[in-house]
């Protein structure tokens, strides 16, 4: 029955068991799993975080603060590395939740709250500003913990991602040795055409592999290994230039090259850098133009340039191009088939950066062409 004005912090500390054992129904409901779980485990840190609202409604707060906590941006507790909401959010994730159940958790509390605190109220008594503050509270708990709820399946994610990685190289390897030795045997022109499909097949799929491994080092923070020794690159790219042309009969790849260009980078990983750039020409230029390769040495560094015809990039993708699963116009010469990840200039880019360079690009109605600049030392900054 109604009792008259409750404020409601007094009211969430009076009744935190009712409140509790709410949250506890409404977790088993959300998950399945939840069922063969005890109230400590459904709870998680529901008693802190709800304390956590209490003393932010005893608290003073001003305008600013107000709209900033409304926007999920609390100032950050001192001596506190983690709130009970982010930590909620995290178990939640380790548990099997989904982003929704998660959400849906917080939508019940809100309601649940604010339905039993009016009934303890006479009618017309509740405090408005208590219901907002207790608003900007929960919108605050939600954006904690669904910010550490995507971190911690971004994490699983990433160490997924590396364990099938490593897998994966070991029989991937085996299928190309034993296909190049079975395209070497005198077995016919049959046997020889099934080992070349498979061979390329399987290159393919390195490549892939190749991708998604650098894609899960850089989100790990771990950066792309290079291990740079000397080069010259108007050789390296010249042998690279010479197998993509292999692989792609069809198409014409020019190359011109001034100046010197020696130095010291990782000549797999700028082999690697090409290929990306080239193979993204391809994909996307007319073909009724070249490929367009330009080098030219520098005296402190050398620059490289992919160039092509073709429609111009859309002004709202050039800004996120080189970002991971970007991709360009599907009707920009993508070839049927093509399983790529999206993720070749996200890593073209990794490798320049990783040796001290950086690349860029430029589009427009009649070329689109994009830019490596390199130290001559890999590590070392580019003017």
């Amino acid at each position: 029955m109604p009792t008259g004005t409750v404020r409601l912090s007094d009211f969430i500390a009076r009744d935190m068991k009712a409140i509790l054992a709410t949250w506890d129904s409404v977790a088993r409901a959300q998950w399945p799993g939840g069922k063969n779980l005890d109230a400590v485990l459904l709870r998680d840190h529901a008693e802190e975080i709800l304390r956590t609202v209490i003393k932010d409604l005893r608290t003073f707060q001003s305008a600013d603060e107000q709209h900033q906590k409304s926007l999920g941006r609390a100032p950050e507790i001192a001596d506190a590395p983690e709130t009970a909401a982010e930590i909620h959010g995290s178990l939640r994730a380790k548990w099997g939740f989904d982003i929704k159940q998660l959400v849906a958790e917080y939508r019940a509390l809100r309601a649940g709250v604010l339905h039993l605190w009016t009934q303890a109220c006479k009618p017309g008594t509740t405090n408005a500003e208590d219901m907002m503050r207790f608003n900007e509270a929960i919108d605050q708990a939600i954006a904690e913990s669904v910010a550490f709820f995507s971190l911690r399946l971004t994490e699983e994610r990433n160490l997924m991602l590396g364990a099938v990685g490593h897998d994966m190289r070991s029989p991937l390897h085996v299928i190309h040795m034993s296909v190049t030795s079975l395209g070497m045997l005198d077995s016919g022109e049959e046997v020889s055409a099934i080992a070349t499909r498979i061979s390329r097949s399987s290159a393919q799929l390195k490549a892939l592999l190749d991708d998604l491994v650098d894609f899960n080092r850089a989100n790990l923070g771990l950066g792309l290994s290079i291990a740079p020794v000397e080069c010259d690159l108007t050789q390296l790219f010249g042998e690279a230039l010479e197998q993509l042309r292999a692989g792609h009969p069809d198409r014409e790849i020019e190359f011109q090259a001034a100046g010197d260009a020696k130095g010291t980078w990782d000549p797999h990983r700028l082999h690697q850098l090409l290929g990306n750039l080239v193979l993204n020409a391809l994909k996307y230029g007319s073909p009724l133009g070249p490929v367009r390769v330009l080098l030219e040495g520098r005296p402190a560094e050398v620059e490289f340039s992919v160039r092509n015809r073709g429609p111009k990039i859309d002004e709202s993708l050039i800004g996120r191009i080189f970002e991971p699963l970007v991709r360009g116009n599907r009707d920009s010469g993508r070839a049927e088939g093509d399983a790529s990840l999206g993720l070749g200039l996200y890593i073209a880019r990794q490798i320049a950066r990783a040796q001290g360079g950086d690349i860029a690009v430029r589009s427009d109605e009649t070329e689109t062409a994009f830019t490596v600049r390199l130290p001559r030392v890999a590590g070392a900054r580019t003017r």
